[in-house]
C-alpha cells in the first residue's frame, strides 16, 4: 500500500491526509478487444492499453494517490492518442513531419454532431483535442518502434512517384522537401536512386507528345515540369516529336 501523505494548509494549523484511490476492477473493454477498463473506487475511470496496465503493475486492489491518479489519467490518453497515431502512419508510409503535422490538428478543439440517446435528436458540441504535451512523446513511440522512418520514407517516395508518367529530380526534391525530409537524406536518397531525367523525359515525352502539336508550348509544360531546357530540346530533337 501507498504511504498516506500528510498536507497542510496554508496556515499550518489544518492538517489533511492526502486520499488515496483503490482500484477495484479491471474489465476488458467491450468495442476494442486492446484496452480494459479500470475503474477506481467502483466507478469507471478510464481505459488503457493492455501493455499499459501490465507496464504500470496495476492490479485489483492496488490504493492509488492523487499523483498516481493523474498520472493514470494521462497515461490512458497517451494509449489513445498513440493508437490514433499509429492507425495513420499504418495507411500508407508517412514522413516524421505528416505525422506530427496530423498529431497536432488532433490537439485542437472541434466541434462534433452527437446524437442523444434518450430523444435520437442531435446536438453539437464541442470535443476537446489531445493534450499537445503528449505529441513529441508519441512520434518518439513511433520512432522507436520503427513506425516512422524519414530515410525509407523518401526512398520510397523516389521508387514509386509516377514511375510509369515520368517525374523529373527536381520535382521529387520539392515534394520530398514539402514533406519536411532533410536536404541531407534527400541529397543521398537521390543520387543512390536509380532515376535520371533523360529517361523520365522520355516516359513524358511519349505520353503527352500528342497533346501538344505546338512545340514550344510542349517545351515550355516540360520545363514546368522541373526538366532542364537544354535536356528539353535534345530530348525532342532526338524523338519522333521533332
Amino acid at each position: 500500500m501507498l504511504e498516506t501523505i500528510t498536507i497542510f494548509d496554508d496556515d499550518q494549523t489544518a492538517p489533511k491526509r492526502a486520499q488515496s484511490h483503490r482500484i477495484t476492477d479491471i474489465k476488458q473493454a467491450v468495442r476494442d478487444q486492446n484496452r480494459v477498463n479500470i475503474y477506481l473506487d467502483d466507478k469507471f475511470f478510464c481505459s488503457l492499453d493492455i501493455s499499459q496496465v501490465v507496464d504500470l503493475h496495476l492490479k485489483i486492489g492496488k490504493e492509488l494517490s492523487d499523483d498516481e491518479r493523474a498520472e493514470l489519467k494521462r497515461a490512458s490518453e497517451f494509449g489513445k492518442f498513440y493508437q490514433r497515431a499509429l492507425e495513420y502512419a499504418l495507411m500508407r508510409p508517412r514522413s516524421m513531419k505528416e505525422i506530427r503535422d496530423y498529431l497536432n490538428r488532433k490537439t485542437l478543439s472541434r466541434k462534433v454532431r452527437v446524437k442523444n440517446r434518450k430523444t435520437g435528436e442531435y446536438q453539437t458540441k464541442e470535443k476537446q483535442g489531445y493534450d499537445k504535451s503528449l505529441v513529441p512523446l508519441v512520434l518518439a513511440r513511433l520512432d522507436e518502434r520503427g513506425y516512422v522512418n524519414d530515410r525509407r520514407f523518401a526512398e520510397l517516395w523516389v521508387e514509386n512517384r509516377n514511375v510509369a508518367k515520368g517525374t523529373s529530380v527536381k520535382k521529387l526534391r520539392n515534394e520530398l522537401m514539402q514533406k519536411g525530409i532533410s536536404n541531407q537524406i534527400i541529397d543521398e536518397v537521390l543520387e543512390h536512386g536509380a532515376r535520371s531525367d533523360e529517361d523520365e523525359l522520355q516516359k513524358i515525352i511519349a505520353r503527352k507528345a500528342n497533346r501538344y502539336p505546338d512545340q514550344q508550348k510542349f517545351i515550355q509544360y516540360l520545363v514546368r515540369q522541373g526538366f532542364n531546357y537544354s535536356d528539353v530540346v535534345d530530348a525532342l530533337s532526338s524523338s519522333d516529336c521533332s
